[in-house]
């Protein structure tokens, strides 16, 4: 359990997922936690508005959330972000710490201004959001929220509809000799998938024992993304095995569906086991259930991780890159 200071705040270092190099230091309340981890993006307590702000509202620099990790004695956070738009600070720098103490006591600057804040803050006042008198701040924050949650529902979609992509690929061109995943496609009979869902079944367990350090190779954060791209592979093969079109199963939908689940320890199981009983059948309906299921499971594990819904997919996209099989 978090352990918020007298005021009820905790400090949050955040650091690009990237490079590793520190962006900003601010504080959250246990509401900035909530959002931050419920929308994938940074949301942070300001202590001299006495508000919640999310980060990049007005500049458009807003911070997608990659992990949360905690120190020793949970008094502290630190947040892994891929940082969008030019800077995390709002004087205009890629990071705040853009000055260093010198032993006379005087800055030298070392990093480089990469947008005039009075030129991007002075436009965005003549043309405020629209926020209607008879909204409460909670209404404001929970549209704000949704917005948010609009845009990490889009950009899931279009990088799982690449992924689903090259499985289709693979399946509807052999090249077993260059790809396992061909071969495993062209191998596999349209009407018995049972190798594939033992797989599947294999994976979904070491995902949730990830969860319960029963299953570590380097750490929660890490391992969940591994496995949740792990079961995500089984999951595109089913489908593309069953040539069911990516619409009629959307998984994006589905894996968001359960990063907001809350799901109990007891439904996960029984989530798991309708998951792969669907696969015994050779009813296309049951099949869909099963993927959605199955994705849901995905996005439970992110979660209660603290990662982002996007960590599985972008790790599988990297993976594709580095064979040649994506741009």
């Amino acid at each position: 359990m978090l352990n918020f200071d007298p005021q009820g705040l905790i400090p949050a270092v955040v650091v690009d997922d990237a490079s590793g190099a520190v962006l900003m230091v601010a504080f959250m309340n246990e509401e900035a936690v909530r959002l931050t981890r419920e929308s994938g993006q940074t949301h942070f307590f300001s202590r001299s508005r006495q508000k919640i702000w999310h980060k990049g509202e007005q500049s458009g620099n807003f911070q997608e959330v990659r992990a949360i990790f905690v120190n020793c004695e949970e008094s502290s956070l630190l947040v892994r972000v891929k940082q969008h738009g030019d800077a995390a600070c709002h004087d205009g720098y890629q990071s705040c710490y853009y000055r260093q103490l010198l032993p006379d006591d005087s800055y030298q600057q070392i990093g480089e201004r990469v947008f005039d804040p009075a030129e991007v803050y002075t436009q965005l006042q003549a043309h405020p959001v629209e926020e209607k008198e008879h909204e409460s701040p909670a209404q404001i924050m929970a549209e704000k929220v949704a917005k948010v949650r609009a845009d990490v529902k889009t950009q899931l979609e279009d990088q799982l509809r690449q992924l689903y992509g090259v499985y289709v690929y693979l399946r509807d061109n052999d090249l077993s000799t260059e790809s396992n995943t061909s071969r495993l496609l062209h191998e596999s009979n349209k009407e018995d998938h049972s190798y594939l869902a033992s797989r599947l079944a294999d994976e979904l367990q070491e995902l949730s024992d990830v969860q319960t350090g029963e299953h570590v190779h380097s750490g929660r954060e890490s391992d969940t993304i591994l496995e949740g791209s792990q079961v995500g592979y089984w999951l595109f093969l089913l489908a593309s095995a069953s040539t069911i079109p990516y619409d009629t199963f959307a998984p994006h939908s589905a894996l968001l569906e359960g990063y907001e689940g809350g799901y109990s320890e007891a439904r996960v199981i029984e989530l798991r086991q309708e998951c792969l009983t669907s696969f015994a059948s050779q009813d296309q309906e049951q099949i869909i259930k099963g993927l959605r299921t199955g994705f849901s499971l995905i996005g439970w594990a992110c979660a209660q991780a603290g990662v982002s819904p996007e960590g599985p997919a972008e790790f599988d996209l990297a993976q594709m890159s580095r064979k040649g099989l994506v741009k």
